[in-house]
């Protein structure tokens, strides 16, 4: 969280015990800063922080949005906080961790503590979604280290933090696009970039609406965002990959898989590489 804000907006959910894994993986799905969890009477509560950048029914829509696939957990209060001091309790919460077989993702306040063998990612834990803390962005990057190639160029649609695109530069990508369609994220993103030595100029950053507009074809395309947007972007996937070309696809739950594939077999796109973690689904497709 940042300290410049004077105070942060909440909204609180509720779950039976069992959903426990799910509600902890709200925040980030939903945009969150950050969040506490309590636990009492067979019910767990998660109360989750949004930046003031955003008015309250902003927030409030989109976790909306993201709960269609979590029945049985509820919003059930919401408000203000007045900004507190718990900046190292939160930093604590971050520790370095490493993801696949070659990175390791670090908030800023760890730089000097990297594995010689991992390559380090520096994220900023904002409210960006795609710490590299969920297990979506974990599965996206672990598919990404095994298969990208040196000098391919790429795109990243819905990029959040940017730290798939940072991960595909540590990996000698070549032309790099990158769109987000919250203009608020392109901040973030470019902070990310000048934690990590990326100059503006070596990625095509722009506001974008999924493939909208986008008129590049490229070796490697990678979303980690939800099913929704996913399934209508994937028509247009095809068009986006040149010959060879693979696309990424994560941000997607297990109980989705089969209405996944499907869609993609009607775009034309078989799968050649997935990765489950936890409740979360990932794969790597490329035309047939």
């Amino acid at each position: 969280m940042t300290g410049a804000d004077s105070f942060w907006w909440y909204i609180t959910l509720e779950g039976g015990s069992e959903q426990e894994e799910a509600l902890s993986s709200l925040a980030d799905l939903s945009g969150g800063i950050g969040s506490e969890e309590h636990e009492g009477s067979g019910k767990i509560r998660l109360r989750i922080y949004y930046r003031t950048s955003h008015d309250l029914g902003y927030w409030l829509e989109l976790l909306n949005h993201v709960l269609e696939s979590f029945p049985g957990i509820s919003v059930v209060d919401m408000g203000k906080i007045e900004n507190r001091q718990w900046h190292t309790e939160w930093k604590e919460a971050f520790p370095p961790l490493p993801v696949g077989e070659k990175f390791v993702v670090l908030a800023p306040w760890h730089r000097g503590s990297e594995p010689n063998d991992r390559i380090p990612l520096y994220i900023y834990p904002g409210s960006a979604f795609g710490t590299g803390y969920h297990e979506s962005t974990q599965i996206a990057l672990t598919l990404l280290e095994r298969h990208m190639k040196p000098h391919w160029n790429i795109a990243d649609i819905g990029t959040g933090s940017g730290i798939l695109f940072i991960g595909a530069i540590r990996l000698g990508a070549g032309k790099v696009y990158a769109r987000d369609l919250d203009p608020a994220v392109l901040n973030e993103v470019l902070n990310n970039m000048e934690l990590n030595g990326i100059y503006k100029e070596e990625v095509d950053l722009k506001e974008g609406n999924l493939l909208q507009g986008f008129d590049h074809t490229v070796n490697l395309l990678m979303a980690n965002i939800i099913i929704e947007p996913l399934m209508s972007m994937i028509p247009d996937v095809p068009h986006a990959l040149c010959d060879g070309g693979i696309a990424i696809f994560s941000g997607l739950l297990t109980k989705e898989k089969d209405t996944f594939i499907e869609t993609l077999n009607k775009a034309g796109l078989k799968i050649i590489d997935e990765l489950e973690r936890n409740d979360w689904w990932g794969v790597a497709v490329t035309k047939k």
